[in-house]
């Protein structure tokens, strides 16, 4: 007897033509650095239309790292490392956190309400994790296992940017550096930084990296038992070239450096 067809069929997100979520940068990069920014595009699938949100919305933090994407591939390129860009808004889902949290689909991100995304089914649910969230991943993780196999080193870095203001606090910081159970390359990292800018450096600041709000970082980095840091850039000072090239040079610089005394 012929299986029977699931009672349900979850609806399809993405339509034919419309890009996958995986933005591939310098693929045959050859340092020991592997490089992800999950935050990278702010790209609305066709059937989602604007999410009820208006172009202004649409282009805020609250969808994307705003030059989090140009940073990260002027670092790719200054370090010869392949980068992983996720090009969907992180409204249709977030990539850097588990599908199970109620932030992975934002019903209000900051204090904006994303009309599109209250009320969802199931299906609907099923469709962003099945979609977005796990072709993007799937796909770093064949990367990755890629370079064990080979018997690569990895050095993995997440980029992205963050508000100078969140729900009327102002930030101090100009970058932050973010860890959990790394110990050796992310402080010294943040030493680097300390001793050769004068900017206020956040450890652990704006955010903190944990297993229940982030995704990257813990299981591609951590499980591996890869050396492993994020950097957060506030993102009024992500925009012009100058600023690109200029940020790059310094977490090219920070990485290297730490890099040295990484077993």
């Amino acid at each position: 007897m012929s299986p029977q067809p699931s009672a349900v069929v979850p609806s399809r997100l993405l339509g034919a033509g419309e890009p996958h979520p995986l933005e591939v940068f310098n693929p045959q990069g050859t340092s020991d650095f592997f490089l992800i920014c999950e935050h990278a595009g702010r790209l609305l699938p066709a059937s989602l239309g604007t999410l009820g949100l208006d172009e202004v919305d649409r282009s805020r933090h609250i969808a994307w790292d705003i030059g989090a994407r140009d940073i990260a591939m002027e670092l790719a390129t200054l370090l010869d490392a392949p980068l992983y860009m996720q090009r969907y808004s992180r409204l249709v889902c977030d990539c850097n956190r588990q599908p199970d949290v109620a932030s992975f689909i934002p019903e209000i991100s900051e204090t904006t309400v994303v009309p599109g995304n209250t009320n969802l089914s199931s299906e609907e649910i099923e469709a962003r994790i099945t979609e977005v969230f796990h072709p993007f991943h799937d796909a770093v993780t064949e990367a990755l296992d890629a370079r064990d196999t080979a018997g690569r080193r990895t050095i993995l870095a997440t980029v992205h940017s963050f508000t100078p203001v969140f729900k009327g606090v102002a930030r101090p910081w100009q970058i932050g550096v973010l860890f959990n159970r790394d110990t050796v390359l992310a402080p010294r990292v943040v030493h680097y930084l300390q001793a050769n800018t004068d900017y206020a450096v956040g450890v652990n600041e704006p955010y903190a990296v944990g297993d229940d709000t982030d995704y990257a970082i813990p299981v591609h980095g951590e499980k591996r038992g890869y050396p492993c840091v994020e950097f957060e850039i506030r993102n009024d000072l992500t925009t012009g070239r100058k600023a690109v090239e200029d940020w790059a040079r310094l977490l090219a610089a920070s990485l290297r450096q730490a890099a040295e005394v990484v077993a």
